[in-house]
């Protein structure tokens, strides 16, 4: 498992793109990719770009992990 530059959700920016979010979770690009491109994962398109808003992804990732804020 690779591990994350990112100590602290509040050390993420405000969203989040493919790289960000394969860098956080310690998982490879594609497989970031593949994320983001599940149904209740919560990914905005803005044209052809994908990211991630981060309280989103903190709310996704506590969601998954069965914390709920």
């Amino acid at each position: 498992m690779k591990l994350s530059e990112y100590k602290s959700y509040a050390d993420l920016p405000l969203f989040l793109n493919a790289a960000t979010v394969a860098k956080v979770l310690g998982i490879a690009p594609s497989s970031a990719y593949e994320l983001m491109h599940e149904g209740d994962f919560p990914v905005l398109k803005i044209g052809s770009r994908m990211v991630v808003p981060k309280e989103k992804f903190v709310e996704w990732v506590e969601r998954h992990t069965g914390r709920q804020r």
